[in-house]
């Protein structure tokens, strides 16, 4: 299964106060490697693989867009129409956490809780 295709877990995000030490945490622990991405004024991180270089997960400051997001380790599930997605959360008995927010210029996303209080992210291109 391809990364970015529908139904698949596509990205990881942690999101945390102080996103410079515990990416160092991870390097040091896992060996992964950082790729600062500026969000004008800080930087927040695509961390890699130490062998390839492959970005794997992101390591981001509670600042910006991230600031209402909680401190965990958060999914980002790929799917075909956010809105549709957001309906069917509702009517399935889940909750939308905070308002659709641009995830890129191509894409857009949601936090969502499902109705046993697990949260993650949906997201779809734009």
């Amino acid at each position: 299964m391809e990364k970015n295709e529908v139904g698949n877990i596509a990205w990881f995000d942690l999101t945390v106060a102080d996103a410079d030490s515990v990416k160092e945490f991870y390097k040091s622990v896992i060996g992964w490697q950082e790729n600062p991405i500026d969000m004008g004024g800080y930087n927040d991180y695509s961390m890699q693989t130490p062998d390839s270089l492959t970005d794997v997960a992101g390591i981001c400051h509670a600042r910006g867009p991230n600031k209402d997001l909680p401190a965990q380790w958060l999914l980002y599930f790929k799917v075909a129409d956010l809105k549709a997605s957001i309906h069917a959360v509702t009517q399935a008995g889940g909750e939308v956490l905070m308002p659709v927010k641009n995830l890129s210029s191509s894409s857009h996303y949601t936090v969502i809780k499902d109705p046993a209080g697990a949260v993650c992210a949906i997201y779809a291109d734009i």
